[in-house]
């Protein structure tokens, strides 16, 4: 190989890391200060107009919530306050990677979004139909993104730059081989499970808090497409979840969901065999069970698909109090790319817009014009003023959190514990139809590949669990001696090996 490039940003200067954003020290939260961050994920979110740049094609209902358990132990928020409460809500359901015309039964992790219209403004969970995600570090967002989309010369989807990108951030194993189950073709949205898949926070008040993960249980029970099934709806029906969902609501045959958490106190989280704001992990249900919190009923569907489906507007960083963020360094990302892209797809007044727009809150701000503005108040348009009295909400605010000391660009380091979850997950949890399953579907992709990518990426396999390795590596049929050869060494000395 020649001399190889130099890695810049959009203006020429040198980077000198790109695999992770600019943090404190531990727990890490990520500092506005990354101007290489927000540069990528500004630029980023601006790369398709106006397309979604993920989550293009989607479904979406009304409905409500409803509490059916006392939480309030846990929480101030006012919408988990007492059981029988209802809040209506607005769900969409996605595919991730492929474009608005793309097929419902891809192979892709399904976006499950809800926005909570409460008392005290929207609450949004944004997830997936996965506990888990492919990365740990905002940073690496629009790269990983870019190898599920289209190949910039050819214009197709490329199976190099899949496993490429994956056996070089082994972090991503473990929703890899979800992906690759059947899990990863759902039979349609309704028979999917919900996750807000990061770590958040829950509080009473600015002493007493929790670490909670967010769960949707499905009552229609989960139904999944094998690589086949999925591939003949590809062709005769790619909308066949989007009309699923629409037909059984028009039917009266409403999808509903159980919502649960899981509770971690912070002195569990200081102790916990994995790090508990890794979303590349979960918390295992034997340790943190599932607590019932309420249910979720769709039973509206939209009247314009445009006004609110494709025009809806989710952020993970759509608080309200009693819920906050944790210092999950994805989900720090996210909370500034997500209603960064919609300020660039819909405008900097998209919380305006109907389904975006407060139901049950009045909301007070003075923030003032901008393109498509619907409701302004008069004067003023600035605080503080003694023109009208306003107050603020002190005792709402969350917990504070001590930081460490320094700022730096702190990778997270790759160790064995990254690869335990994934094994579990393919010797506990899958049956051995499941399995027989992964490998077929995993070597019928892996397979169209170069060489090198499918020893790098089944190596990783293997670390997380021989059996698993060696299957795919006898469904690609390449040489598992040199295999195993690959999984002893470190990641460094694996790619350059495969080079």
């Amino acid at each position: 190989m020649g001399k190889k490039k130099k890695l810049t940003s959009i203006l020429g200067q040198p980077v000198g890391n790109d695999q992770a954003s600019l943090t404190t020290g531990k727990p890490p939260f990520t500092l506005l200060g990354d101007t290489h961050l927000i540069e990528k994920l500004a630029h980023f979110n601006r790369e398709r107009i106006p397309e979604r740049v993920v989550h293009a094609k989607g479904a979406g209902a009304y409905g409500y919530f409803e509490v059916t358990h006392d939480v309030s132990k846990y929480t101030c928020a006012s919408f988990l306050s007492e059981v029988g409460k209802k809040t209506e809500v607005f769900a969409r359901f996605s595919t991730v990677g492929g474009e608005k015309g793309s097929a419902d039964s891809e192979r892709d992790p399904r976006g499950f979004a809800v926005k909570f219209y409460t008392d005290e403004g929207n609450y949004d969970m944004v997830g997936n139909n996965t506990p888990v995600f492919f990365i740990r570090d905002a940073i690496k967002f629009p790269d990983f993104i870019h190898t599920q989309k289209r190949d910039p010369v050819k214009n197709t989807k490329d199976p190099d730059m899949f496993w490429d990108f994956l056996s070089l951030t082994p972090e991503s194993i473990h929703q890899v081989t979800i992906l690759f189950s059947d899990r990863g073709t759902p039979a349609g949205y309704r028979n999917i499970n919900g996750y807000g898949s990061h770590t958040f926070m829950m509080y009473k008040n600015q002493e007493d808090y929790c670490w909670v993960k967010i769960h949707f249980k499905t009552e229609q029970g989960i139904k999944n497409l094998t690589m086949e099934e999925a591939g003949e709806l590809a062709g005769k029906d790619p909308d066949h979840a989007t009309r699923d969902l629409f037909d059984s609501i028009e039917q009266g045959d409403y999808p509903s969901w159980k919502v649960y958490i899981q509770v971690m106190t912070p002195e569990q989280a200081r102790e916990y065999k994995f790090d508990p704001f890794d979303v590349t992990k979960v918390w295992f249900q034997s340790e943190f069970p599932l607590i019932p919190v309420g249910r979720m009923v769709l039973n509206r569907n939209p009247v314009n698909y445009f006004t609110d489906v494709e025009q809806a507007a989710f952020s993970p960083g759509n608080f309200v109090p009693g819920i906050w963020a944790s210092p999950d360094k994805m989900l720090q990302g996210r909370m500034f790319a997500y209603p960064d892209t919609h300020r660039h797809r819909l405008g900097v007044n998209h919380h305006q817009i109907s389904v975006n727009a407060p139901r049950a809150a009045n909301p007070l701000s003075y923030q003032r014009d901008g393109t498509m503005s619907n409701f302004q108040v008069g004067a003023p348009n600035y605080y503080p003023n003694t023109m009208e009295e306003v107050e603020v909400s002190p005792e709402k605010l969350p917990p504070s959190l001590e930081v460490g000391d320094g700022v730096q660009r702190s990778e997270y380091e790759l160790k064995e514990v990254d690869f335990v979850q994934a094994g579990e997950l393919y010797r506990r949890v899958m049956s051995e139809q499941d399995r027989k399953n992964l490998v077929k579907n995993i070597a019928a992709h892996l397979q169209n590949a170069q060489e090198r990518i499918q020893y790098r990426q089944t190596a990783l396999f293997f670390k997380a669990d021989e059996n698993y390795g060696a299957e795919v590596g006898k469904a690609l049929g390449i040489d598992m001696d040199r295999v195993k050869k690959l999984a002893a060494l470190d990641q460094e000395e694996r790619v350059a090996a495969t080079e």
